[in-house]
């Protein structure tokens, strides 16, 4: 029997078990069992066969269980003690939830050929006991819901009541604020055109509306275009219903955020737009006129206030792009408007005039030109009204409305009626000695007008008459004034002190308070302060200005700081400084006092020369002259040795005025004296004007070059220079490799006179600055990359061999092997580092390599194994995010990594045995490096198994080793001991282990490399058989036991197939070691 004709035989009455197990199949994902794929297989009368065994299913459950049941045990557990579901009820349940989803899975495959008369009365049962199902009873619930919707949305017979289910549930799950989400809205937005199936007049409906209101309440609907969308289709329904909604509306919009406020005006627009007949007239005159009427005689103090004027706001702004709706406003403006206009209640005056203003021109578009016309000069004469009203508030709403109006029509306004506005706002109401509010609006407001570049001229004539204003006696009003005067100066529109002359400025400035002097001081800043002209005029004005009025004087420095940068403060203050200078020199020499006056003025210079060089800096070098030009002659002048603070001041400076080539010449010219000898006294131009008896101080100039290329602002001056001369430069510096192999090659300590540490710095900094070069200039390929290695290839030559030799010769002079190790050490950091920034190539890689292997085929080698560390951690991490062509070349290159990382390790060994302290040091000095690369093998184990295996397969062999060589020396029982921790272990392998369980991940890949030595019989002999159990202590408990069980476990398989040599034939030494081993594993395994 097929799977299909199985599940036709389950559904019955007497296999309700089986039916709920192919129900429960349908949901495991990995269950091949699909309903959906079942039904759609299904022969036509196969399905309507299926259908009528669900209804009698279904039926039958229910006349079991009746539904007047289900209310009673809901009753019974209404208290706060839980009630278990019985077994009989969770069957039902399970059957019925089994239905659902056969029900919802047919509905695709039904269509019009096919009887679903079956499958409509089950659908029909479900929805009926839907609202019997107990609140807990929510996936079900879902399941019906679902049902019901695609019930709908395929439009079979019934659907209208199913899809007015589908549509009350997902309406009451969309009003739930804490579980409710955006497609809960969204969903509900779909099943819109269900609410036409309602009756509204019916009683039943009731509910419906209910929950329809809230939605209007709901901040979420109200936000989301969906739920907006739905909102505006709601004002669709029924004319009783949108007064019911606007009610509603209305008293929430005290709850309602300003900001919400445009979303709800877009609801009423959107309905508006659509709406025609008896529903357009009720959304015109009983909503959005009904917020006309409450935008002008709602008192200002209500919160709802603001609200309607933002509500309305949506609509006049519509009204200039939406065809249609500058009509609709004039219709429903036209009876409250302008009667508003002149109600005797002054605050109904000024919210019209509000009103009024934002909507300005009221009119209907398919006025003739005469009917528009006379309808505009009846509204500026509203207008004037407003600024002659003998109410301060609306006078003052009328000079907003004024001001807002001509800024934005100035060119379609008549000239006449535009010079009559203007002179009642500067002529009268700016002197309005009745209000201080008017007053201040007209000088709040003229800067709105001056928006309009075509009011300058008029507003030029005019706005000198209201210069006392300046002095007003209202706070608020010189403040609005003085900020006139600053928009005047802003747009150009007349000279601000032909409004009001500098003496009235000034005076104000000496005596008014913070708000006005600080906007005074702006006003005047560069009249008094122009940072665009030479310092010398600051002087003279800021000399005028003390002259003038010195209380002001005082008073605009004072704020100064405001309105510049500190560059032009600092400008300026050395501007004093240098006039004060002068005068200070000037009296001395008339006093004739030159020995203490010099004396005190060299002391001030000392306390202040840093800070006011770093103010220099910020300058320009032609606004310094006296000093930029001896900047130079300080950095020459310093002695050998000087502290950082000396130079690095005077560096900055020569850096941002772009002089750095001046510092690079300097330091060529003493690096050049010490490394390279002239060869002819004929010079060229440049050289004979800087050739001073001078002496070179070839470490200052290293000093001055290393500063340069430690600070990223200096770094990139310098690099910014023309190429030829950074060329010249590095092959300046470059020279010290000569010098070097001068100094290997000299006989004795005074056989030459350079200076050791100098030509090593020179050294390092040729290799810094050639990485610099290359990450400058990496579009024209690999040139300085190529010196680098270049310099490899010489430590090959000419370094290395003077190690070697050290090691075959006793007459070596030390000095030369560390001036050897010195120039290695210097030359991989700088490698390390290119290839840490991303520099260094697959092919440079591959060379460094070769270079550290002939470095660690030396005796001598182990000085540098910290740094090899590192190297090898950043090619690991380089080698894998570059593209290498052939699987032969990243395999080389890889079994490169793994050879070095091998000799590291045999080399500290070696180190231990011969020189155990060296050793010991050498062990300590890696740790850091050596964990950092262990790390970094491991984060990279699946990109790079090979060389994961590797480097785990060389530090298991160099403990083994290690521990293996120590039991061997053993003299005694106890030194044979079991080891407690890491420290019990010889030292290499101890800092080994130490390192290894820091890192769970290490561990594993550590024992699962231990498990394939001992597999593959790499460890054999008792010996090395203990060793690795020694390895198993020192992990038991920082892995899962079941890995570290299975070593020791195999450990003891081969440590049996030894017992018979342990005890007959083998030493008592053997024997030991066997028995300890033994211990060891079952006190490991039988714990």
């Amino acid at each position: 029997m097929t799977r299909r004709e199985a599940f036709l035989q389950v559904v019955s009455t007497d296999t309700v078990e089986e039916f709920v197990h192919y129900m429960q199949l349908h949901k495991d994902p990995f269950d091949p069992f699909d309903l959906n794929e079942l039904l759609q297989e299904l022969p036509r009368k196969q399905k309507e066969a299926l259908w009528e065994r669900l209804t009698h299913l279904l039926t039958h459950i229910l006349v079991k269980n009746p539904v007047e049941g289900w209310q009673r045990i809901e009753d019974e557990s209404d208290d706060d003690m839980e009630i278990e579901e019985s077994p009989k009820m969770k069957q039902m349940i399970a059957v019925i939830q089994g239905v659902t989803t056969v029900v919802t899975a047919s509905i695709p495959v039904v269509d019009e050929n096919i009887n679903y008369k079956a499958l409509l009365e089950c659908a029909l049962i479900l929805n009926g006991i839907l609202y019997a199902l107990s609140e807990s009873e929510k996936v079900l619930q879902g399941a019906i819901q679902q049902l019901c919707a695609m019930w709908w949305e395929k439009g079979l017979e019934g659907k209208q009541q199913l899809g007015k289910t589908a549509f009350i549930m997902l309406l009451r799950k969309s009003l739930k604020s804490k579980t409710a989400t955006g497609a809960d809205i969204l969903r509900l937005w779909h099943l819109h055109q269900t609410l036409l199936c309602f009756d509204y007049d019916l009683e039943e409906t009731n509910e419906v509306k209910d929950l329809l209101l809230q939605c209007f309440m709901s901040v979420n609907h109200i936000k989301k275009e969906e739920g907006r969308r739905f909102l505006s289709f709601l004002l669709s329904w029924n004319v009783n219903f949108i007064k019911m909604i606007h009610g509603t509306i209305k008293n929430q919009l005290q709850c309602f955020s300003k900001s919400l406020m445009v979303y709800v005006a877009e609801i009423y627009f959107r309905a508006w737009k659509k709406a025609s007949g008896e529903i357009l007239e009720i959304l015109e005159h009983n909503c959005i006129q009904d917020f006309m009427h409450h935008g002008i005689h709602l008192p200002r103090s209500s919160p709802v206030h603001p609200k309607v004027r933002e509500l309305l706001s949506y609509f006049h702004k519509q009204s200039k792009v939406r065809q249609g709706v500058e009509e609709m406003l004039y219709r429903l403006y036209q009876p409250i408007l302008w009667r508003a206009l002149k109600a005797r209640n002054s605050e109904v005056r000024s919210n019209a005039a509000l009103l009024f203003v934002e909507a300005f021109p009221i009119r209907d578009p398919h006025f003739k030109n005469e009917d528009m016309d006379n309808e505009i000069q009846k509204q500026f004469e509203e207008l004037f009204s407003l600024l002659e009203d003998p109410q301060p508030l609306v006078r003052s709403t009328g000079v907003l409305g004024v001001s807002k109006i001509t800024s934005k029509y100035w060119d379609m306004i008549p000239a006449t009626i535009l010079a009559e506005l203007l002179k009642k706002l500067i002529g009268d109401l700016a002197f309005d000695v009745t209000s201080a509010d008017v007053r201040c609006s007209v000088f709040k407001c003229l800067p709105i007008i001056l928006d309009n570049k075509l009011s300058h001229p008029l507003l030029e004539q005019l706005l000198p008459t209201v210069k006392y204003s300046l002095h007003d006696n209202s706070e608020k009003v010189r403040v609005a004034f003085v900020d006139m005067l600053l928009k005047i100066k802003a747009v150009r529109a007349a000279k601000f002190w032909k409004i009001c002359p500098m003496e009235h400025l000034l005076t104000r400035l000496e005596v008014d308070s913070r708000p006005v002097s600080r906007r005074l001081v702006n006003l005047l800043f560069n009249s008094f302060l122009p940072v665009n002209q030479p310092e010398e005029l600051w002087c003279e004005r800021c000399v005028t200005l003390i002259q003038m009025n010195p209380a002001a004087a005082r008073k605009f420095y004072w704020y100064a700081y405001e309105y510049t940068a500190p560059t032009n403060i600092a400008k300026f203050m050395l501007t004093i400084r240098r006039c004060l200078n002068a005068c200070i020199q000037r009296a001395i020499k008339e006093n004739q006092d030159d020995d203490e006056g010099s004396e005190k003025e060299n002391i001030s210079d000392d306390r202040c020369m840093i800070p006011l060089v770093i103010l220099a800096s910020f300058m320009p070098a032609s606004a310094i002259p006296t000093f930029s030009c001896g900047v130079i002659s300080k950095l020459r002048n310093l002695e050998k040795g000087a502290d950082e603070n000396k130079y690095s001041t005077l560096i900055d400076c020569l850096c941002r005025w772009g002089q750095v080539g001046h510092i690079m010449e300097l330091i060529c010219d003493w690096m050049s004296d010490e490394m390279t000898p002239r060869k002819s006294n004929i010079a060229s131009e440049r050289r004979v004007r800087i050739q001073v008896t001078y002496q070179s101080k070839p470490e200052l100039a290293l000093d001055y070059l290393e500063y340069l290329l430690t600070h990223s602002m200096n770094r990139d001056c310098l690099l910014s220079v023309p190429k030829k001369k950074l060329n010249h430069l590095l092959k300046v510096l470059g020279a010290a490799k000569d010098i070097l192999g001068l100094i290997m090659k000299a006989t004795g300590t005074g056989s030459h006179s350079f200076n050791q540490a100098t030509v090593i710095r020179a050294f390092t900094l040729y290799c810094r600055l050639s990485i610099h070069l290359q990450h400058k200039f990496s579009s024209e390929g690999k040139v300085y990359l190529s010196h680098l290695k270049e310099t490899g290839a010489w430590i090959e030559s000419h370094v290395l061999p003077f190690i070697l030799m050290h090691e075959q010769e006793e007459n070596v002079l030390e000095q030369h092997i560390e001036v050897s190790q010195l120039i290695i050490q210097a030359y991989l950091t700088m490698c390390k580092d290119a290839i840490m920034v991303g520099l260094g190539d697959t092919e440079f890689q591959a060379h460094l390599l070769d270079v550290t292997l002939s470095i660690m085929q030396t005796e001598r080698g182990c000085f540098c194994i910290p740094t090899l560390l590192c190297i090898l951690k950043e090619i690991i991490e380089a080698s894998l995010t570059q593209n290498i062509d052939r699987d032969e070349e990243l395999a080389t290159f890889l079994h490169a990594v793994q050879a070095l990382f091998q000799k590291i390790l045999e080399s500290v060994a070696r180190r231990l045995r011969k020189q155990r302290e060296e050793g010991l040091q050498l062990i300590h000095s890696i740790q850091m490096p050596l964990g950092e690369f262990i790390h970094t093998v491991q984060c990279w184990c699946s990109s790079c198994p090979t060389v994961h295996h590797g480097v785990l397969s060389t530090l298991l062999a160099a403990v083994v080793v290690e521990i293996s060589h120590t039991l061997r020396k053993a003299s005694n029982a106890e030194e044979v001991a079991p080891p407690e921790s890491t420290a019990d272990l010889p030292p290499l392998s101890g800092t080994l282990m130490a390192m290894i369980i820091k890192s769970i991940n290490v561990v594993r890949s550590f024992l699962n490399e231990l498990m394939e030595c001992i597999v593959c019989e790499e460890i054999e002999g008792i010996i090395s058989l203990t060793a690795a159990a020694y390895i198993v202590v020192i992990i038991k408990g920082k892995h899962k036991a079941s890995l570290v069980k299975d070593i020791a476990h195999a450990l003891q398989k081969k440590l049996m197939t030894c017992r018979e040599v342990a005890i007959e034939e083998s030493s008592n030494f053997e024997r030991t070691l066997y028995e300890s081993s033994v211990k060891i594993l079952e006190d490991i395994l039988i714990p």
